[in-house]
């Protein structure tokens, strides 16, 4: 897909004609329904339902003990010393936050024991284990490029909110996770994602299997887009149902 023009939040990340950028641009729809959800938007004008919030931060408790799983898959997968001592470091980073989300949610009236007895929901499970999946099936950039709607998608989600016109800066109850994102550590880190992908492309062929690649990026983008819906489909009374699995 060409284009003109590039926004301003997405300019940071990943290079012009690099992987990330084409496979971020292959999905345009899905990235914008993903990265400018209604969710997002609650998050950025204040509005979003409180039920909405709680289901999503521990769910996302839930995800990211997965996603520290699929960063060690990384570290099997790794395609040098340096990589493996990258993402080392990067899973002990990961279980540090579990420990950091668990005290957020006790701010937001959520204990820990009731964040840890809450089973998975489908959303979770899907999700997760897609991305666990991709990494096992396929090769690191097959991991990393199903990884990075979460962690680029983040950081881009924050600009996003930043530049909303609408958005209430004053009094609003998600500015601390809206401060989060924005932070320039997790927006240098989302950038280095990015710079990843774009050199696993040029090392690992990514140009030559874009097809099977940009799949990945698509749906793992999809399923971001459903794992915020869970949020505004509990506050709304409307929930698929837990599958039956308990973690951590």
């Amino acid at each position: 897909m060409n284009r003109s023009h590039s926004n301003s939040w997405e300019e940071g990340f990943g290079q012009e004609g690099g992987l990330y950028r084409r496979l971020r641009d292959a999905c345009a729809a899905d990235w914008q329904a993903y990265t400018w959800h209604p969710f997002v938007q609650g998050i950025a004008q204040g509005t979003l339902p409180l039920p909405a919030f709680r289901r999503y931060l521990i769910q996302d408790y839930l995800f990211l003990i997965h996603f520290a799983r699929a960063k060690a898959l990384a570290v099997f997968k790794a395609e040098s010393i340096e990589a493996m001592r990258d993402k080392t470091a990067a899973i002990a980073a990961i279980l540090s936050e579990t420990l950091m989300h668990l005290k957020y949610c006790e701010g937001w009236g959520i204990p820990e024991a009731e964040v840890r007895a809450t089973p998975e929901s489908a959303e979770t499970v899907s999700y997760t284990r897609y991305v666990i999946d991709r990494g096992l099936a396929g090769d690191i950039l097959d991991l990393e490029v199903a990884l990075a709607p979460c962690t680029v998608g983040y950081g881009e989600v924050a600009l996003r909110i930043l530049a909303d016109p609408r958005r209430k800066v004053e009094g609003n109850a998600y500015q601390s996770w809206i401060d989060t994102y924005a932070d320039p550590g997790y927006q240098a880190m989302a950038r280095a994602a990015a710079a990843r992908i774009d050199a696993l492309g040029e090392s690992h062929g990514g140009h030559a299997r874009f097809a099977l690649l940009s799949a990945t990026f698509a749906e793992a983008a999809r399923l971001e887009a459903r794992f915020w819906q869970q949020g505004l489909d509990a506050a709304a009374g409307r929930t698929a149902g837990y599958e039956k699995i308990h973690t951590g």
